[in-house]
């Protein structure tokens, strides 16, 4: 029956400075509903985000509530540090690892690369792409020590 994610949604305090947001990120902006409703697609015509202009931005952040994790390539996980710099955004601490580039939680058969950050909001943002655990690791580390264990 389900197929994937749709949709997702997040509140923003001000959706003009949101919208640009999330394009620099290369999401494309489908429409505007009475200029406090955005749409933006993730993937087009398969997943897109909402945006929601309130002033109930500052809720005391939870991941169930303010957070979206964007599936990448692993080469594209590789650059998001240097690329997020690019634009002026940064990495943020997450799980105990410093930004200073991808990290991965790991289970018995699968992991998952990943990095931190945050939108104008404090809305939490993720780049992560899922990996093989061909070794049955079951640990966390930065994403250079997993390659070098596992011979990428």
């Amino acid at each position: 029956m389900i197929e994937g994610l749709y949709e997702a949604h997040l509140p923003v305090s001000d959706l003009k400075r949101s919208i640009e947001f999330y394009k620099d990120l290369g999401l494309e902006f489908d429409h505007s509903m009475d200029g406090k409703i955005a749409f933006l697609w993730i993937e087009k015509n398969k997943s897109w985000i909402g945006l929601w202009e309130t002033d109930k931005v500052e809720l005391e952040y939870h991941p169930s509530i303010r957070h979206i994790a964007f599936q990448v390539s692993l080469e594209g996980l590789k650059k998001s540090v240097t690329w997020l710099k690019s634009k002026g955004y940064e990495p943020r601490e997450a799980f105990g690892f410093e930004p200073i580039e991808p990290f991965v939680m790991a289970h018995e058969g699968y992991a998952h690369a990943k990095i931190h950050f945050s939108d104008p909001d404090g809305n939490s943002l993720e780049f992560i792409c899922k990996l093989a655990n061909p070794n049955r690791i079951n640990k966390r580390m930065y994403l250079s020590e997993w390659e070098k264990i596992n011979l990428f």
